[in-house]
């Protein structure tokens, strides 16, 4: 990706790669397998974030109502919609309408307060890891490591993402290899540092099938080993940091609608630019919307 951004500095990701290398029908393939990830990506990350301000909602002691709090399924009867999942997705998608410029600042904002609160996860849960947490190391053999990748690629997916901001980059041939690398290095090695701690506070084979879990893992862990005050200080920083990442999601997948539609593999006026913020609005406000809806209405066990 870092290579191909350099050589083909515009918009669209691997479908401009595939468009100008392969040809449209290979092009059109992918245009849709990107346009896929994204929105089940932007998806799954929404109903995370609402998880995790839930857990930070709790600790001022505000309980949602079942009914706005989750989507409906068999482990949440009751539940109508996940509301602020809906509401972080319009929130963002209406950020990335108004300007890149303002969702870059708005962005870097958020990272840094994501970074803050993974170092201080690993350095606050590292005293409460037991090594023999780890034995067996894969108790699930390796049908479970790979099961596990496929869930983390999610986590991945904003790598490539970088580049299908190519045309809105000043400087895309020193920018853009610089970004994806660098940014890759850093959160592996952060990825690999807080899965240690939090396998080591709770086996791996005592994880169930709670949704609170499932949505908000690492406040999850904090909690049971008697640090709510730590659990609230992670959650508000992973709320900042998964909203970081859902802008992300969601300003990358309307650029690849833009680009198949000024390659005319979707209808012309999709393409269109805001007159006055020169952003991409149709297609933003088109994959907002739909994002928002089905991240409202379905579990993030589904997705």
């Amino acid at each position: 990706y870092a290579e191909f951004a350099a050589m083909i500095p515009i918009a669209g990701s691997a479908y401009a790669y595939a468009y100008t290398t392969l040809g449209e029908v290979i092009a059109w393939i992918i245009g849709w397998d990107l346009i896929l990830e994204y929105a089940v990506g932007s998806m799954t990350v929404a109903i995370g974030w609402s998880g995790y301000m839930q857990k930070l909602l709790s600790g001022a002691g505000i309980t949602l109502p079942l009914w706005m709090s989750a989507a409906p399924s068999a482990n949440s009867p009751g539940a109508i919609i996940n509301l602020p999942a809906v509401i972080i997705v319009l929130c963002i998608m209406y950020l990335l309408v108004v300007g890149i410029r303002e969702s870059a600042r708005f962005n870097a904002t958020m990272v840094a307060i994501k970074l803050a609160a993974v170092l201080f996860f690993i350095g606050a849960g590292a005293v409460y890891v037991k090594p023999e947490n780890w034995d067996p190391f894969t108790p699930y053999g390796w049908s479970g490591v790979m099961g596990a990748a496929g869930v983390v690629f999610f986590a991945y997916i904003g790598f490539d993402a970088v580049s299908t901001t190519a045309e809105e980059a000043k400087n895309p041939q020193r920018d853009l290899p610089l970004g994806i690398i660098a940014s890759l290095v850093v959160c592996t090695i952060l990825y690999l540092a807080v899965a240690a701690v939090l396998t080591g506070i709770v086996p791996v084979v005592d994880y169930k099938a709670d949704q609170a879990f499932l949505n908000a893992p690492v406040a999850f862990a904090l909690s049971l080993i008697g640090q709510d005050w730590a659990a609230y200080l992670v959650s508000a920083g992973a709320v900042a940091g998964i909203t970081s990442v859902l802008l992300v999601m969601l300003m990358s997948q309307p650029r690849i609608f833009f680009a198949m539609s000024r390659d005319q593999l979707l209808p012309p006026g999709v393409s269109k630019v805001h007159p006055k913020y020169r952003t991409p609005y149709i297609t933003t406000l088109i994959t907002g919307v739909i994002v928002a809806i089905v991240a409202g209405f379905t579990p993030i066990q589904i997705l």
